[in-house]
């Protein structure tokens, strides 16, 4: 399966306007963004757990990274509320589920196949600081591949961005405009690297899950 797959064109998914589709564990679905491969993928995707399921266990070969995005997630390493931003890196393994229910924004096999870096940041807990007009951040990870981090835009402010080596955005909560296109919560936008960034924020603001830096090398599948 092919989904966004071409990473020198800009892409988009508005998720919340698309249909939840089943995955192959009963009561966890999917909104697909991106996606190499089948049920192992490169993948990048919205997973919505129902309340008291469960995934079996499994082991990420190629590294998980996901954001909580509502409810509590949940694996026998702990629970995860909203906003927690957690790095699996290649061979853990862990059973995940939720009691409550609880969604998630999840990349697959996009990893440094030698990273071994376990990451977990509370970001609701953290505090923006402020990186350049109109801008503050919360950093999530860095290294030499990519930078990870929570941006917090001001009401109407201006955010260009012409040296990226690709660029990739999750609303969180407001909005923003780019390309005439108007981005609202759970909207998904990915620039090729080299593809300038003009984007203006809404009247409330936005606030952002975004990877950049990314994309200098061409994605491949799962082998």
């Amino acid at each position: 399966m092919e989904l966004n797959a071409n990473f020198d064109e800009r892409a988009v998914v508005h998720s919340d306007k698309e249909p939840w589709v089943a995955s192959p564990m009963k009561g966890v679905d999917r909104r697909m963004l991106d996606r190499i491969g089948d049920e192992v993928a490169r993948a990048t995707t919205i997973v919505r757990y129902a309340p008291g399921s469960a995934f079996s266990a499994h082991t990420h070969t190629g590294g998980e990274e996901y954001l909580v995005l509502d409810g509590v997630f949940q694996d026998e390493h702990g629970d995860f509320p909203v906003g927690t931003y957690v790095r699996n890196p290649p061979t853990s393994s862990h059973t995940p589920s939720s009691a409550s229910g609880a969604t998630i924004f999840v990349k697959l096999w996009q990893f440094n196949m030698d990273d071994r870096n376990q990451v977990t940041i509370g970001s609701m807990a953290e505090t923006p600081q402020p990186v350049r007009d109109g801008v503050a951040e919360i950093p999530l990870f860095q290294d030499a591949r990519e930078r990870v981090r929570i941006e917090v835009w001001d009401a109407n402010a201006s955010i260009a961005d012409n040296d990226h080596k690709g660029f990739e955005a999750l609303v969180i909560e407001g909005t923003f405009v780019e390309s005439g296109e108007e981005f609202a919560k759970n909207s998904w936008l990915r620039l090729p690297a080299g593809m300038p960034l003009n984007a203006i924020a809404g009247p409330e603001g936005a606030r952002l899950w975004i990877k950049s830096d990314h994309l200098a090398e061409a994605p491949t599948a799962p082998t």
